[in-house]
């Protein structure tokens, strides 16, 4: 047994979020995947038979009100808001997150020209810019966002967005941490800098809501978009979330206005009427088995701090590093991911040769992460079910597998 593996065993007792692995449903599997699809926590199963055989078999039309379906996307919601550092009543559940995205992008050039908010207009504000290495379909609803609205796009690294912000810039959309590298971008600043050139922020969350503290409010995020399948464990498909400020919520204009969020659902009038608040966000008919799956799933965050799951977050992420730095022949990987907490999210990517054999290896012998094209492995560290004996074995296996 290796100091490593004795070490791994003294921190999983010390670890004040150990007992939160039995809500889940594991096996002896080392699952490091939950950055693409999070672990079924264990009640939910018989959370869902219910709706089925009762609010679905039983009630059937009544569980619209009597089971609450219909307040769904807000309640939901509301349990998210604390996970992102927002206060109620800004997040609204539904949709996917690339529809969410085409919602808050569009909208927030709308906001930044005064479209329709009683102002004077700025047309002069006709370029949205977009990070350059975001997730393919974000930078696809740019581009698309981009026509719709006669704007120019403009793809850019995160770190080159500030000295490019102008009095033309109207919206930017940003990753909060790199999908291939789990780098953490500095929302804070980031954000500071987009508003002082008089545009909007729009954030998508998808790799950190649940993984670290994000601070929507405190750091005046305009919108925010995120999916709930990864760190918050919603299950696959589970729908997505839109945040919209609190203060701009008034001049919130979706391109997608539908029944669910018009003033008067079920006036079914042919002239359009926003709803108040957050719930502009709303389009057509919530999926309720997705989302009420995903609304108890969200139980395992009862009584858990934000602060604590990212300290154990870097901590298990700086313990495989360590791991893999002892285990793996030296040149054989190559970490992408930034050693400065400040910059890391809560996954490790390392570059390697034969990338996509070695991981299929990996899985064979219980240890799944993922793989990237051409040369990245990746292994998500969710801090509720994820163990150091865990990220011990992971590293001792691929060594194994790289071994010369």
């Amino acid at each position: 047994m290796s100091d490593l593996h004795v070490r791994a065993k003294a921190l999983d007792v010390e670890d004040e979020l150990a007992l939160k692995r039995r809500e889940f449903v594991l096996d002896d599997t080392v699952y490091l995947d939950g950055n693409s699809l999070g672990a079924l926590p264990a009640h939910v199963p018989d959370r869902v038979a219910d709706v089925i055989t009762r609010q679905w078999g039983r009630l059937r039309i009544r569980s619209w009100d009597e089971s609450g379906w219909w307040t769904a996307p807000e309640r939901i919601g509301d349990r998210i808001a604390p996970l992102v550092g927002a206060a109620p009543g800004q997040i609204v559940v539904g949709d996917s997150t690339s529809v969410n995205v085409f919602k808050a992008l569009v909208a927030a050039v709308r906001l930044a020209r005064g479209d329709g908010g009683g102002g004077e207009a700025d047309a002069g504000r006709d370029e949205i810019i977009v990070d350059a290495t975001t997730f393919p379909t974000d930078g696809y609803i740019a581009r698309s966002a981009a026509r719709l609205t006669g704007c120019r796009l403009t793809p850019l690294t995160p770190a080159e967005v500030p000295a490019a912000l102008s009095p033309r810039t109207a919206a930017v959309l940003l990753n909060h941490a790199d999908y291939r590298t789990g780098r953490l971008h500095d929302l804070p600043g980031l954000t500071a800098a987009v508003h002082a050139a008089g545009a909007l922020a729009v954030w998508d969350l998808c790799h950190t809501a649940g993984a670290l503290p994000v601070g929507l409010d405190e750091h005046g995020v305009d919108l925010a978009v995120g999916c709930t399948y990864k760190y918050l464990n919603g299950g696959p498909g589970s729908p997505a979330y839109i945040y919209v400020r609190e203060e701009l919520q008034d001049r919130f204009d979706s391109p997608l206005p539908g029944w669910n969020s018009h003033a008067e659902p079920f006036g079914m009038r042919p002239e359009f009427e926003a709803a108040e608040g957050a719930l502009r966000g709303r389009v057509g008919t919530p999926d309720i088995l997705s989302m009420l799956a995903l609304e108890a799933a969200l139980d395992v965050w009862d009584g858990v701090s934000v602060d604590a799951v990212r300290a154990k977050s870097l901590a298990l992420t700086d313990f495989f590093l360590r791991c893999v730095e002892a285990y793996v022949p030296q040149g054989l990987v190559e970490s992408l991911t930034p050693a400065a907490h400040a910059e890391r999210g809560s996954q490790v990517a390392l570059r390697c040769e034969g990338a996509g054999d070695v991981m299929k290896r990996l899985i064979e012998r219980g240890v799944v992460g993922d793989f990237r094209a051409p040369d990245v492995l990746r292994f998500g560290f969710t801090p509720l079910y994820v163990s150091f004996v865990d990220a011990e074995r992971a590293a001792r296996v691929l060594a194994e597998i790289l071994e010369p």
